[in-house]
């Protein structure tokens, strides 16, 4: 309503021949704005707008490329994730691997430590019940030695005769050893016969 309002001022004023209004400009500044308004419209046209095109166009594909980038780069921090994964993986089964290995090499070793420490100590308890016998032999030769001459020296106050002869001496000593083994000779009866000797 005020638009129809000033138009029908402006159009009683120009009729009139009246002075202009403010808002009405004067027309040759009407005709000269019109002109270097197409002028410079035809510029921006011609010249500006298709710089601004390609600098949208520049910013829309670096948008787009870096979209892509992104993308492209998510899907590989996914593949070096995944990648990571597989090697963790692998390196857990490995690790386990190793250690079911250590244990069952420590296993053999102590099933050999066991076995070499049974086959030493039959060794040991071999040589100890050889040392041993060997030590019984040489006490019985060693005692045979001393009762043969303690026997002897004993018959020989007995008997009243020298038995001196040494192999006479080894032959009763043998033959007596040999009875007292076999148990033909028991040592009550010994003394006994001792005694009623005396």
């Amino acid at each position: 309503m005020q638009y129809s309002l000033l138009t029908t001022a402006v159009a009683a004023a120009a009729a009139e021949g009246g002075p202009s209004t403010p808002i009405m400009p004067h027309t040759p500044e009407l005709i000269w704005g019109l002109l270097m308004f197409g002028v410079i419209f035809l510029i921006v046209w011609k010249f500006a707008w298709p710089q601004l095109e390609g600098i949208v166009a520049a910013r829309a594909d670096a948008i787009e490329g870096g979209m892509e980038r992104a993308a492209k780069a998510e899907a590989e921090a996914a593949a070096a994730k995944k990648q990571y994964d597989d090697q963790l993986g692998e390196a857990r089964s490995e690790a386990a691997r190793i250690r079911e290995h250590a244990k069952e090499q420590g296993a053999q070793i102590i099933e050999e430590m066991r076995t070499q420490a049974a086959t030493e100590a039959s060794r040991i308890t071999e040589t100890a019940h050889k040392q041993i016998e060997a030590e019984r032999q040489q006490a019985m030769v060693q005692l045979r030695g001393e009762v043969g001459q303690i026997s002897t020296d004993l018959a020989s106050k007995i008997v009243g005769e020298s038995l001196q002869d040494e192999v006479r001496q080894r032959g009763i000593v043998d033959r007596f050893l040999a009875d007292l083994s076999e148990g033909a000779i028991q040592p009550e009866k010994l003394g006994a016969s001792a005694e009623q000797g005396l």
